[in-house]
């Protein structure tokens, strides 16, 4: 793969900007990758483990002369981050980001870019449970889709070299509106993290009650909870703040389903109860077959 930017600013510097530089260096994408961070100890590990070939003390000097500026902060830092930068931004560049939800990242940010910038959002479906500078890796990307969200006013050939980026980065690349987009994760991603809290949080509250044994005895279902429940509780706080409609209406459909559930259960009703099962066992294999998943014993865990 070819270099598509000469300059490259990652503004924040977790697991999905860490993850970018190093899939960004082994395909030779950018000629120049600088980093921000706001804590003084993210960028002194940074530094530390070679993350960035710049890194930065401001995101004004980070993004200086960048062709592609990235905002990787959380969806409720993202206004201030884009009033501090806007004045900074080199004319004809890219402003993208890896945000979870769309609508409230084109209306934080949109207003404080100038004139003459390309305004792509972004989202990247894929990540793990950790966080911060040392958590990224070059793989995290590699057959997993990243949404593109283009504003109206953004160039067709500055959505397609950001596409050519991510392409190069390993990703399935797709387009689909704000409004879309915040709707298919608050099914897909938003809705499951927030019942995966909700589990987690009960299991606490039992844990109390039988002594550990919620722990001691977590099977595969729960100890996957677990896995989603431990994500960032600072990102995922700004995700439901920034997306309440649609993740309430599809946590009200999920009510209705649950209540006809219940009442299956009460009642005895063993035929609605294989059925609902049947037809949801359908979807699982519809992610596998999509290549989203394996199909291996136990999710394809390694065993120790």
């Amino acid at each position: 793969m070819s270099q598509v930017y000469e300059k490259v600013a990652l503004i924040g510097l977790g697991l999905i900007a860490s993850s970018m530089f190093w899939a960004s260096r082994r395909a030779g994408l950018a000629g120049e990758v600088r980093g921000f961070a706001r804590s003084d100890e993210t960028r002194a590990i940074a530094r530390e483990i070679g993350l960035c070939d710049v890194v930065c003390d401001t995101a004004a000097e980070a993004v200086q002369d960048a062709d592609l500026v990235v905002l990787c902060v959380p969806v409720g830092a993202m206004e201030a981050v884009a009033r501090e930068i806007g004045p900074h931004l080199k004319p004809g560049a890219t402003v993208s980001d890896v945000g979870s939800v769309k609508k409230a990242v084109v209306s934080a940010v949109g207003p404080h870019l100038p004139n003459g910038i390309d305004f792509v959002p972004a989202h990247p479906l894929a990540g793990t449970e950790h966080s911060g500078p040392r958590s990224g890796f070059a793989e995290l990307f590699e057959n997993r889709f990243t949404i593109l969200v283009p504003e109206d006013s953004a160039r067709a050939e500055a959505t397609a070299r950001l596409r050519r980026y991510w392409e190069g980065m390993g990703a399935l690349v797709e387009e689909m509106d704000a409004e879309h987009h915040d709707l298919v994760l608050a099914v897909t991603s938003h809705a499951p993290h927030l019942i995966a809290y909700t589990m987690v949080g009960v299991a606490d509250d039992l844990r109390r009650v039988t002594d550990s044994e919620v722990i001691k005895y977590s099977a595969a279902g729960f100890r996957d909870f677990t896995r989603i429940a431990a994500s960032d509780p600072t990102m995922w706080r700004d995700v439901f703040l920034n997306n309440k409609e649609a993740t309430l209406e599809i946590l009200g459909r999920f009510t209705e389903e649950l209540f006809a559930l219940q009442r299956a259960i009460r009642t005895g009703d063993g035929e609605q109860l294989f059925d609902y099962f049947t037809r949801t066992r359908a979807i699982r294999r519809g992610i596998i077959e999509a290549g989203q998943d394996t199909d291996a014993p136990d999710f394809g865990r390694v065993k120790k």
